[in-house]
């Protein structure tokens, strides 16, 4: 609580602990065969980070914005990296000259990748999304797809690295050996399609990690699109229920400076409406209480209960967009302004700070 001198607020990533788990990770799908593409989209694809999960044995880069990829690039830090939103078609000419790989579901963007493509004399790699039920990207019929990749096989200048699938970032669903196994017989099916083995059957990202853990993943599948899992075993402690005691669950802490600290009701006094973004909140009536202002809001970590304060005795009530608002009663120390807080971070949280104009991001080891 002495540290105040540096600027805040601040989200803080250590990097010896990083690539612990980016090692563990990588060992443990490979284990299972299953080889692994280390997402740097968590951390907006900055190069000091990316450059510890290139260093500790992942088979390439992954993002979704191109942007990340030029500034890694330009870093110097070594592909191959695959661009894991599928491309807008607009972006072709970028995906191209800056992208190993890109994930695609439409085969009109496929055709207009392999043009571009010829215009820079460049081959790109194409994985073809099958959607197993999350209802995010991907070919919904499975005869499509086959399709698709038998004329994806017959282009000239893009090369169809295998299938895939992404399960629970939009849907919610969770990974099985049941929705897996059917992305397996999606890749056999291609496979007899096209006379040949396709070298990627991606299935999916972090939440895929429990089945790789438990020993239930379907032996066809080989390749994993990693990140949270590698920054943010506590997401996979707390949300799956895993023991993830072999990584480092602090890879982040995010600091704040305390503005203001003072008794105040627990409930707001006078007629309550709609709070700066159009929602009703509730407000539990626990008496007088002492509460707390730090110096970040949602403009910088948007989801309050992504936040989880070190310090015993002070949790989180609730932000605006620029202040942080804490029930201190239980705290047993004093706390003043100017005194900085350190909470841990979710996945949503550091991906939204890291991406902050308004928070320092500070690399240490």
């Amino acid at each position: 609580m002495d540290e105040i001198a540096r600027e805040y607020p601040l989200i803080e990533c250590n990097l010896t602990k990083l690539g612990h788990n980016a090692r563990e990770i990588v060992s443990r799908c490979a284990a299972r065969g299953i080889s692994v593409t280390g997402v740097i989209k968590g951390f907006n694809g900055d190069p000091r980070v990316a450059a510890v999960f290139r260093d500790c044995g992942v088979d390439g880069l992954a993002t979704s914005r191109t942007e990340q990829i030029a500034a890694c690039r330009a870093a110097g830090i070594p592909g191959p990296y695959m661009l894991v939103r599928i491309p807008m078609p607009g972006e072709a000419a970028d995906v191209v000259s800056l992208a190993d790989s890109t994930l695609a579901s439409e085969m009109p963007t496929v055709r207009l990748l392999d043009a571009e493509c010829a215009r820079q004399n460049k081959r790109l790699g194409i994985l073809l999304m099958a959607d197993l039920g999350d209802l995010r990207e991907g070919f919904w019929d499975k005869g499509e797809l086959v399709e698709a990749a038998a004329e994806t096989e017959a282009l000239s200048n893009v090369d169809l690295l295998g299938v895939g699938v992404n399960l629970g970032c939009y849907g919610a669903v969770v990974p099985t050996p049941e929705n897996l196994g059917a992305l397996a017989e999606v890749a056999r099916s291609v496979e007899a399609r096209i006379g040949r083995s396709l070298a990627l059957v991606s299935g999916g990202a972090t939440t895929s990690l429990p089945l790789v853990l438990d020993g239930t993943m379907p032996a066809r599948i080989n390749h994993l699109r990693v990140g949270e899992g590698i920054l943010q075993g506590k997401d996979l402690s707390d949300l799956f229920g895993l023991d993830m005691s072999f990584l480092h669950l602090d890879v982040f802490t995010i600091k704040a400076e305390v503005l203001e600290v003072k008794r105040k009701p627990s409930r707001p006094v006078g007629r309550i409406f709609v709070d700066a973004y159009g929602y009703t909140p509730e407000f539990p009536e626990r008496g007088v209480r002492r509460r707390a202002l730090a110096g970040i809001g949602k403009l910088d970590f948007a989801y309050c209960d992504m936040l989880k304060p070190r310090e015993k005795g002070i949790s989180v009530l609730g932000a605006s967009s620029d202040h942080l608002i804490l029930d201190a009663e239980d705290y047993p120390g004093e706390l003043k302004p100017g005194d900085v807080l350190e909470f841990d971070a979710r996945y949503a949280a550091a991906l939204f700070a890291t991406g902050s104009r308004y928070v320092r991001f500070v690399c240490t080891r």
